[in-house]
């Protein structure tokens, strides 16, 4: 993806002020809400990178929405993607900035895709079980695909458990596939 070197060098910077400052923990929630407000509104994400809207009014719009709610560390992150002119890697920033300070703490991410959205109690199930069998506590992002039909999909770090229809039902289709007493008709 385009700019997340980048996006990770102003994460880092970011956090490691934070924790200079002790406010670490608080630039880490105003992170999430920067990024949850971006990806929620689309005209808000397409103004942020669009080139023809000038900096002056996007500083306006992000103040605000921002001013008040998030930390002065955050705003000052705000305000230095603005100077370099850099503001559209805001999100990834964000994204970065949580993905760094989870990791510090000792928290890990697993992401849970289904093909509906998950009830509270089927996802406080799934994070036990997980909490238990990684043996540290977790974080969980419920991400919808109707395209899995059914089932789920649990991505933890680097480990990928899937248990979806689609993935059977490729499955059970390349086994066919390689049956040659069958015509293909």
């Amino acid at each position: 993806m385009r700019g997340t070197r980048a996006a990770l060098r102003y994460a880092k910077a970011t956090l490691n002020l934070a924790k200079e400052k002790g406010f670490a923990k608080e630039v880490n929630d105003d992170m999430i809400f920067i990024q949850s407000t971006i990806e929620e509104n689309s005209d808000l994400e397409i103004m942020l990178k669009s080139p023809v809207i000038k900096s002056a009014p996007k500083l306006a719009v992000l103040t605000k929405i921002f001013d008040k709610k998030v930390n002065g560390i955050s705003m000052g992150l705000i305000n230095l993607l603005i100077e370099n002119k850099r503001l559209s890697l805001l999100s990834l920033v964000a994204m970065e900035y949580v993905v760094i300070y989870d990791f510090l703490q000792g928290v890990e991410v697993a992401q849970v895709t289904s093909a509906v959205p998950l009830t509270k109690e089927l996802e406080a199930d799934i994070l036990k079980r997980v909490e238990e069998s990684v043996g540290k506590e977790v974080t969980m992002n419920n991400v919808v695909d109707p395209s899995i039909i059914g089932g789920f999909v649990l991505r933890i770090g680097d480990k990928l458990y899937d248990s979806s229809v689609s993935s059977r039902l490729k499955t059970l289709l390349s086994q066919f596939e390689d049956n040659h007493y069958i015509s293909k008709i």
